[in-house]
């Protein structure tokens, strides 16, 4: 057979003709059943989710002063207790929440002070305590130190996230594309890259998850043209974000479940940048937050039996200002809200301890205080649910950073 010579290069840009994201990451993770049944999800908010809307505290009595017309109003949120709300458009996280399997943590933040997206967003998913500590991401180290052998791992986007980057290699899948290009290119390009050792593997393992999408979107009834039919005009294309979102949901969860599929997901949901018109009840940030919580219930609803062995992570680079500004938003700021969801959750309030938002409480006297460390979170559920050992998540997972406990008993 004749061997043409294609370049990386265009091995990804052919890839990419079939809807195929590669990552070249080392060596293929095993799926030997290092972690059993159990699953993990994260859910990144890139742009700086507003806690103090998405989690209002509609009891603290300094809330409504600060947020002013952004404020979502008591009647409207709903209720988690006295203090603590949800924004109304999570109205399936909330129904969660009832059932014990949603609970918040409304002042956490990474160990970044900066108040910048890039570097926010770098220690987040680095899992360093300083901007550039680490070129891997946590999840890639946490793959390496499972103490039964390697899993397989998932991120969804367009690009492989920083969170999953490292020595193991994970798969990637970007939604949309699929089926376009030569039906015989999958065949050339796997003779071509037979023998191998780095792009032939790669390939393979590009193709199993486009396969594999394939499968799960065959099962997804919020896929297709009738799931997206949602009429005209702007409540229109919110309704058609959300029949995306809640497809892309149990698309994962379809993944998820599958023998070989992966067990640990890493999923970025940008649009959080709320500088202007935010809106309180209804507006721009409500849009996004229906966007969340269909993704959530896709989730759920496609995870079905296996919800109860899944955990998922919301987190978010760092958190807005509690004032309202002058254009109807919010600035960055500091402390915001994380959200753990999952049908193993162990009853429980709020995750952390709330500042409150009295003047002398507010970091720098314009941001919620993290009381908790969003290290601390991930480390709980790693080692309660995922089963990693406590020196690994210390000295390794997230370096040097033996002073941050993990938050146990969550699941």
């Amino acid at each position: 057979m004749t061997r043409t010579n294609l370049s990386r290069r265009g091995l990804l840009s052919a890839a990419a003709g079939l809807g195929i994201s590669i990552g070249f990451m080392g060596q293929a993770a095993r799926a030997d059943g290092g972690s059993g049944r159990r699953k993990m999800v994260t859910v990144i908010a890139r742009g700086a989710m507003d806690g103090l809307s998405a989690s209002p505290p509609v009891g603290d009595p300094d809330y409504a002063g600060l947020r002013g017309r952004i404020a979502i109003p008591a009647d409207r949120a709903l209720k988690l207790d006295g203090t603590f709300a949800l924004h109304p458009a999570l109205a399936g996280v909330h129904g969660l929440a009832l059932k014990g399997q949603a609970r918040i943590a409304p002042a956490i933040a990474s160990p970044d002070r900066a108040r910048s997206h890039f570097e926010a967003q770098d220690v987040l998913e680095s899992g360093a305590a300083v901007v550039y500590g680490t070129s891997s991401g946590f999840l890639n180290r946490a793959l390496e130190a499972m103490p039964a052998g390697e899993i397989e791992a998932l991120s969804v986007g367009a690009t492989a996230p920083l969170i999953l980057r490292g020595k193991v290699q994970t798969g990637s899948w970007s939604p949309g594309g699929a089926g376009e290009g030569s039906p015989r290119l999958p065949g050339i390009l796997g003779d071509l890259y037979a023998d191998d050792p780095l792009l032939g593997p790669a390939l393979a393992k590009g193709l199993q998850t486009e396969a594999m999408a394939a499968m799960a979107m065959k099962d997804s009834p919020s896929q297709g043209p009738a799931a997206m039919a949602g009429g005209g005009g702007v409540q229109g294309l919110v309704r058609q974000g959300q029949a995306a979102a809640r497809g892309i949901g149990t698309t994962v969860a379809g993944f998820m479940r599958q023998q070989d599929g992966p067990q640990m997901v890493a999923i970025s949901v940008d649009g959080w940048d709320t500088h202007a018109n935010q809106g309180a009840a209804e507006g721009q940030l409500a849009n996004r937050l229906l966007y969340l919580d269909a993704l959530l219930m896709g989730l759920h609803d496609g995870l079905a039996a296996d919800w109860k062995d899944t955990v998922v992570v919301v987190a978010t680079e760092f958190g807005r200002t509690a004032r309202i500004n002058g254009t109807g938003g919010t600035d960055h700021g500091t402390g915001s809200t994380a959200f753990l969801l999952g049908g193993g959750l162990k009853p429980g309030g709020i995750i952390g301890d709330w500042p409150t938002l009295k003047a002398s409480a507010l970091f720098e006297g314009r941001d919620t205080r993290p009381t908790l460390d969003l290290r601390g979170l991930f480390k709980g559920v790693l080692v309660d649910h995922m089963g990693l050992d406590r020196k690994a998540l210390d000295a390794t997972v997230f370096p040097d950073s033996a002073g941050v406990a993990p938050v146990t008993g969550l699941v």
